[in-house]
């Protein structure tokens, strides 16, 4: 769906490039996330996709075609939710949604099912101008999916959303992917990563650190170690073993034989962790 190669830009009058040398490929149905702290590159990488900035060096080829040769017909097959919605304060939820639509050809989505999966059914009719962000957000994320795209480009899209509503849009995003849509997903919250994403590049100062699986990110740079935590004569114990050949540690049997285990996992890193360790520096 996506391929990048060798792609920077620059923009006018900074003396680096925003972006240098990157490369990277999206598979159909596949959620790629593209992490890094602000500034990293993100957003930036994300408009050279869209097509909001030009003039880049390098290669963008999107749904089998140059991003520099497609037409006005490419954003019928992309929808694009960013950080900090920008809709018609003046209009009702309703009404920003049934305007958005008619720029596309495909009209067919069901604008009150949307408003309805998303929690905003109740307040269809209301101004957007009385919208907390959250409800913002909510919105813009229906705005991107409202003519079924192909493709999707999304920033940030839990921001600015509480543990319940975060969880139904995600819930979304992951409904979206088994109905094949390829997804590009730009955060810095390593926990909406995980919990979402197939593969996940790393970026800091325009340049991507590592591609991978965040399984395997996780587990290659945390430590081979298994915590546990026990009730000894009434106290909490805390100990970590190898994993090494762990069913031949005496002291660890000793210890799940005879204790009450109260817990116990694998010290694999977070990918935060995985971040730090590899770029020197916290999100």
């Amino acid at each position: 769906m996506i391929i990048v190669n060798n792609l920077s830009f620059n923009y006018k009058g900074s003396k680096i490039n925003a972006i240098e040398d990157i490369n990277f490929e999206i598979g159909k149905g596949e959620i790629f996330g593209f992490l890094g702290p602000s500034g990293a590159g993100k957003t930036t990488t994300q408009k050279l996709l869209i097509g909001l900035l030009k003039n880049y060096n390098g290669e963008i080829n999107i749904l089998n075609k140059e991003r520099k040769d497609w037409d006005s017909n490419f954003y019928e097959k992309i929808g694009v939710a960013f950080e900090f919605p920008n809709m018609y304060l003046k209009l009702t939820a309703k009404e920003n949604l049934t305007l958005i639509q008619s720029y596309y050809q495909n009209t067919q989505g069901d604008i009150d099912y949307y408003l309805e999966k998303v929690g905003l059914l109740k307040d269809k009719n209301r101004k957007v101008s009385e919208f907390s962000k959250g409800m913002k957000m909510r919105l813009n994320f229906v705005r991107s999916i409202l003519h079924n795209p192909d493709l999707l480009f999304l920033d940030e899209p839990t921001s600015g959303l509480d543990p319940v509503n975060g969880k139904i849009v995600k819930n979304m995003i992951l409904d979206l992917k088994n109905k094949n849509k390829t997804i590009f997903l730009t955060t810095h919250d390593m926990n909406v990563a995980q919990e979402l994403c197939d593969r996940i590049a790393l970026i800091d100062n325009g340049e991507i650190i590592v591609i991978d699986t965040p399984k395997n990110l996780m587990i290659n740079h945390g430590e081979p170690e298994v915590k546990i935590e026990y009730l000894k004569e009434n106290n909490l114990i805390s100990n970590k073993f190898s994993l090494n050949k762990l069913h031949a540690n005496q002291e660890f049997m000793k210890v799940i034989n005879s204790y009450e285990i109260k817990t116990m996992h694998s010290e694999e890193a977070t990918l935060e962790d995985v971040f730090i360790k590899l770029t020197g520096r916290k999100l």
